[in-house]
């Protein structure tokens, strides 16, 4: 194994059985505790003083470890604000047997240096040595804006989300009702859960709330789940030897093969105990899967609100999971892999017939689920293997055929959509033509799968649907909207219903 980088920390652990849950594989728990232990020393190697855990985005786990393999924990600091810090980590698992490494995690989390006395502190820069340390300086930037606006854009999706009837939210047979999947457990607080400030250590609280959400989410499905994800959250204030933390856990709601569950955690002490009067100290929002006796993944039954409260978590869930879609463009830096074949006339007739047999292909996909309804436009995502799709649906008062012929000339697009300047491209596939070189004016972005549905529902007017199958080029554009910061596919949606309702047969606009 190579050697660490400057800056760099590194924790190895032999996985025990003490360490692992009834499949036999660690523990997501006990991987929290050390992700949080590397992570807190990481920082005070670069802050030279103690450091405390403010937040942590949303942790992705790839890959299972089982009992017999090493585990081991990288953590550095990316970039360093006045007195906060962010750390990147990334655990990869590696077999003993054939020395073969997956990686398991890459996750970020945030920690605040803790100065001595009244003392201020000013952290020094990162040395930034390769261009990797470069990119995920620069992206540090993107992901603390993100943090930063995290409870403005979350409050602005559930108000949007108040404006439209859920779909999914309609009665339908085997609904389960979300009180069967609470959960309360209390722990009281040891000193060896305390850390070296002599605060309850993040990485037990993370742990002690992995284990109710787990139990929550087996209430739901009738197996062992499977953590798929931890979305991102705050410490919203310390707990202490002595004091008792009670976890209230419960199904919000459930995307097919996955699931969340909400935990709150409230401190008591003795007094507060007698009282009844806690403190909450920490909420987060924890993704399972499940698989069956198969391996393959469970599909889980939809939840069904009864009350206010239970909506409310509902379409938080909904507005969260927009949220996590949308940051996975600014968690991590990809590389694009291109795809792009190249054109010439004797292979135009296959590439029509693949690129319409595609899109029909991703137009007949089971699992799109409504993230956003505004007025006359809808707009869907898919996720499969990581591969993020986007269907946006628009109902215009056109007939089909009008549409069709105006959407059909590419010709026309630039005065709908500020985003389409190539008039050379005529395909839903990007091809590579050799008289249309690269030129240094334009970012060339590929499109992998996209195109047009349009479906009539009277003799004077349609839906129509454009799909896409987004690739890591053209990811920055969609991943704003998603996440909630940006409106630029409805604008131009809207822009898109304006022209085509407007337009004559040959495309001249009767309003611009």
């Amino acid at each position: 194994m190579e050697r660490p980088a400057p800056g760099e920390v590194r924790m190895s652990q032999a996985i025990q059985p003490a360490h692992a849950n009834p499949r036999g594989e660690l523990s997501a728990g006990q991987l929290l505790k050390w992700i949080d232990a590397t992570a807190c020393l990481a920082a005070e190697k670069h802050a030279g003083v103690s450091c405390v855990t403010a937040s942590v985005d949303d942790i992705q786990f790839e890959e299972m470890a089982r009992v017999g393999q090493v585990i081991t924990i990288k953590a550095k600091v990316t970039r360093a604000f006045s007195t906060s810090m962010e750390i990147s980590i990334k655990v990869v698992v590696q077999d003993m047997f054939t020395g073969i490494e997956k990686l398991v995690s890459v996750a970020f989390s945030t920690f605040v240096a803790k100065p001595v006395g009244e003392e201020k502190i000013h952290l020094k820069p990162v040395t930034l040595l390769t261009e990797q340390d470069h990119v995920e300086h620069n992206l540090a930037s993107e992901r603390r804006k993100v943090r930063l606006h995290h409870e403005d854009t979350f409050k602005n999706l559930m108000k949007e989300n108040n404006k439209f009837e859920d779909p999914i939210c309609d009665e339908e047979e085997g609904m389960v009702p979300t009180s069967g999947t609470s959960v309360q457990s209390i722990e009281l607080v040891l000193p060896p859960h305390a850390n070296h400030h002599g605060n309850t250590f993040g990485g037990q609280i993370m742990a002690w709330m992995e284990t109710v959400a787990t139990i929550s989410a087996s209430r739901l499905c009738g197996a062992h789940p499977l953590l798929k994800s931890v979305d991102m959250f705050k410490f919203r204030g310390p707990s202490t030897v002595g004091d008792r933390l009670v976890f209230n856990a419960i199904v919000n709601n459930t995307f097919q093969t996955c699931v969340e569950v909400g935990v709150r955690v409230e401190a008591f002490d003795c007094q507060e105990w007698s009282e009844g009067q806690g403190r909450h100290i920490n909420s987060a929002f924890l993704i399972y899967n499940a698989v069956d006796d198969k391996e393959e993944l469970v599909t889980f039954p939809r939840i069904k609100p009864m009350s206010e409260e239970d909506f409310r978590r509902y379409r938080g869930a909904i507005a969260r999971k927009r949220i996590r879609l949308g940051r996975k463009y600014v968690i991590s830096h990809k590389e694009e892999v291109s795809l792009c074949v190249h054109w010439d006339i004797s292979n135009q007739g296959a590439l029509s017939n693949a690129n319409v047999e595609g899109l029909k292909n991703l137009a007949a996909r089971s699992g799109w689920e409504v993230t956003s309804a505004v007025e006359k436009i809808k707009i869907y995502t898919l996720e499969e293997h990581d591969i993020l799709s986007v269907w946006v649906e628009k109902h215009v008062e056109r007939p089909a055929h009008v549409t069709y012929h105006l959407l059909s000339d590419f010709t026309k697009r630039p005065l709908w959509d500020p985003h389409y300047v190539d008039s050379y491209m005529v395909a839903v596939k990007s091809v590579i033509l050799p008289s249309v070189p690269p030129s240094p004016q334009y970012i060339r972005s590929e499109i992998i799968c996209a195109g047009f549905l349009i479906h009539a529902i009277n003799s004077s007017s349609c839906t129509v649907s454009y799909f896409n199958q987004i690739s890591a080029s053209i990811s920055p554009y969609f991943a704003g909207n998603l996440g909630g910061w940006s409106k630029s596919i409805e604008e131009t949606a809207a822009s898109c219903i304006q022209f085509l309702e407007n337009a004559t047969e040959d495309g001249s606009i009767n309003i611009f």
